[in-house]
């Protein structure tokens, strides 16, 4: 339930979303008796629009969310294992194309190229099934494997969890499949912005990890950050807000150990 309710609110609550709708809104009552409501919606919509296009709203939300866990050092002991976590790979182009195709999450999977380099006595496992609502033909897994294989990096030495949907279910059965001990170390492999969440759901899980953030989509500059391009700036804007919905309704749900995360 909580995923199905979790796919409805993100379609109808996203920021774009949600603009477009009340713009849409507006419009029609404009041709109505409540076209004094008509033109506040269409104006609010528009003033909207043109903010998270052109203006720093997308550096505001998406800035604390990335800031919140650093990468390790360097020089840090190599690590037992490494976990990745799913959101790099476009279900219905890869089924339909049949070929692995990425999104802007594409580092998540590219980064352990060079970790497991790095650190070739690490466990490496994937985490991700399909987030599709009526699930997909291709879990993202597959794809991964796919992709991991063509290029080298899974010489049948790589765990893939196939059953998670969502940030939740990744930890649950990544838990269940790896049994941690407790001194292990546990590298995460998952965007910037998504870090805290992922952590609080693997710590709510009982799962101790060292956070490994890549994926970042701002530059991390001091004062406000403007976009150079209308779309990206809305995509931004639109993970930022995903990511604090997320961490509210996890925290709410009992499925993050903490409002914020924190190191």
């Amino acid at each position: 339930m909580f995923f199905l309710l979790s796919k409805i609110f993100e379609f109808f609550l996203a920021p774009v979303a949600l603009a477009i709708f009340l713009g849409v809104a507006g419009a029609m009552l404009l041709f109505s008796r409540w076209n004094a409501l008509g033109r506040a919606l269409s104006s609010v919509s528009a003033f909207a629009l043109l903010l998270m296009a052109f203006g720093p709203l997308g550096g505001l939300l998406a800035g604390p969310l990335e800031a919140r866990f650093q990468p390790p050092p360097d020089n840090m002991p190599p690590p037992d294992g490494i976990i990745v976590l799913g959101g790099t790979i476009d279900e219905r182009l890869t089924a339909a194309r049949d070929r692995p195709t990425l999104v802007d999450a594409a580092e998540r999977i590219t980064e352990p190229i060079a970790l497991k380099r790095k650190y070739p006595n690490a466990h490496l496992v994937f985490a991700g099934g399909s987030a599709a609502l009526r699930g997909s033909p291709i879990p993202e897994a597959d794809a991964v494997q796919r992709f991991w294989r063509e290029v080298g990096l899974d010489r049948n030495d790589v765990l893939y969890e196939r059953r998670s949907r969502n940030t939740y279910e990744n930890a649950m059965f990544a838990r269940e499949l790896l049994h941690p001990k407790p001194r292990e170390r546990w590298l995460l492999v998952t965007s910037a912005m998504h870090m805290p969440r992922a952590v609080g759901a693997f710590r709510e899980a009982g799962f101790d990890v060292i956070a490994y953030p890549v994926d970042y989509r701002t530059s991390g500059a001091a004062g406000l950050e403007f976009p150079g391009s209308p779309t990206k700036a809305m995509g931004v804007v639109e993970f930022a807000a995903h990511e604090w919905v997320g961490l509210v309704a996890y925290w709410l749900a009992g499925k993050s150990d903490a409002l914020f995360p924190a190191p």
